[in-house]
C-alpha cells in the first residue's frame, strides 16, 4: 500500500505538536481489520488532546481522531470483507491506539461495528462518540425505569455536540427537555431541536439545602461540578441522573440524601469502554427508535481534512454549537 495521510500527535521536549505526516500501515498499531476512512468528527476530547490542553494520549506518538467511518480494505476477521461499511468510536482510539484522523486505520475486530441500516458514513460521524454517548444515557437510564411519563428531563451544556443530540434525542422518545445551557443565544436552536423549555445556567440558584424542591424526573449532565450537585438534589424520586461530562470541573460535592432519601440514581457513562453489545444495542436503536430528527441543523460545519487543525481552537474556547463533520477521503 502506498504512504497516506495521517495527522499525528506527538510530545517533543514537554511540549504536545501535532502535525500531518505520511505515514504506512507499519507505523499503525496492531489490529486485524484495515479501514479506508472516509470521515471523522471533532469532539472535545479530540481538540483537548490535538492541542495539548488535556492529557489524552497514553502513549506517543498517535494518529488522532476518537471516530471513524469508512469501508473495510482487508481484513482477518472473519467477520468483515472488503467493502464492508463500517465505524469505530472510542474503543481506546486516539488514547493508546492510533485514531481515525488518517486515510486509512487498523483496529482489532472486536471495534468494529457494521454500519446499522439506515445510516451512512457522513451521518454515523455526524452523531460519532457525542451521538452515541448520547444514546447510550438515555439507554442505561430507560433500562433503569425512566419514561417520558415520569416528568421533564434536564440536558446541561445542551449546545454542545453531546447535549444537541441528546435533546433531539429525548424530544424523539416524547420526553419533555428542560435544556441547560449557558449560551445565551443558543435558545432558539435549542427549541428547534425539541427542547421545551430553556434555563439560563447563570441564572441557576444552586442552593444549598441537601434536598431542594424537585424539579425533573432526570437528567443527562455534560457539566460536572456545582451543576450536578445541583442536580442531585432536584431530581425526584427514583429518577436517573447519568454522568457523562466534565465541563466545569471533575469534583462533586453533595449529600447521601438524594440516593437514601429520593432513590436518585447517579449512572456514569463511559462511551470509550463499553462493551461490544451494548455498542451494538445502542447503535442500532441510534438507527431506528433514537435517531434524532434535526441532525442537519446540528451538524453546523463539515471540513475538508487539512482544515483540521484550525478547528480545535474553538472546542477549547467554548465557542463551538452543534457538531463538526471531517471529510477524510
Amino acid at each position: 500500500m502506498s504512504p497516506f495521510k495521517a495527522f499525528r500527535i506527538h510530545s517533543e521536549h514537554g511540549h504536545i505538536v501535532a502535525r500531518f505526516e505520511s505515514l504506512t500501515l507499519d507505523d499503525l498499531g496492531a489490529g486485524a481489520v484495515v479501514i479506508r476512512v472516509t470521515h471523522s468528527g471533532i469532539n472535545y476530547k479530540d481538540a483537548l488532546a490535538a492541542t495539548g490542553a488535556g492529557k489524552i494520549l497514553r502513549r506517543y506518538p498517535l494518529v488522532g481522531g476518537v471516530d471513524l467511518a469508512g469501508v473495510v480494505e482487508s481484513s482477518d476477521d472473519a467477520r468483515y470483507r472488503a467493502g464492508d461499511a463500517v465505524l469505530v468510536t472510542g474503543c481506546g482510539l486516539s488514547e493508546t491506539h492510533d485514531g481515525g484522523y488518517a486515510q486509512f486505520a487498523r483496529v482489532p475486530g472486536e471495534w468494529v461495528i457494521p454500519m446499522p441500516r439506515g445510516l451512512d458514513a457522513f451521518t454515523a460521524m455526524a452523531l460519532g462518540t457525542a451521538g452515541f454517548t448520547a444514546a447510550l444515557a438515555i439507554h442505561r437510564m430507560e433500562r433503569n425505569g425512566q419514561t417520558p411519563e415520569d416528568g421533564p428531563i434536564a440536558v446541561t451544556g445542551a449546545s454542545g455536540g453531546v447535549g444537541s443530540i441528546a435533546v433531539d434525542m429525548l424530544a424523539v422518545r416524547g420526553y419533555r427537555v428542560v435544556a441547560v445551557s449557558g449560551k445565551a443565544d443558543a435558545g432558539a436552536y435549542l427549541k428547534e431541536l425539541g427542547a421545551s423549555e430553556i434555563l439560563a445556567r447563570q441564572d441557576i440558584d444552586f442552593g444549598s439545602r441537601p434536598l431542594e424542591n424537585a424539579r425533573f424526573a432526570g437528567a443527562i449532565d455534560n457539566l460536572g461540578g456545582d451543576t450536578l450537585a445541583w442536580l442531585t438534589r432536584t431530581v425526584d424520586f427514583w429518577g436517573n441522573i447519568a454522568s457523562i461530562g466534565l465541563a466545569s470541573g471533575p469534583a462533586l460535592t453533595t449529600t447521601v440524601m438524594p440516593f437514601i432519601l429520593r432513590g436518585v440514581a447517579l449512572l456514569g457513562i463511559n462511551s470509550a469502554a463499553t462493551p461490544r453489545e451494548w455498542r451494538l444495542a445502542v447503535w442500532q436503536r441510534i438507527a431506528t427508535d433514537l435517531r434524532p430528527r434535526h441532525l442537519g441543523r446540528i451538524v453546523t460545519r463539515t471540513i475538508a481534512f487539512d482544515e483540521l487543525p484550525a478547528a480545535f481552537p474553538a472546542y477549547i474556547e467554548g465557542r463551538v454549537t452543534g457538531r463538526t463533520v471531517v471529510r477524510i477521503a
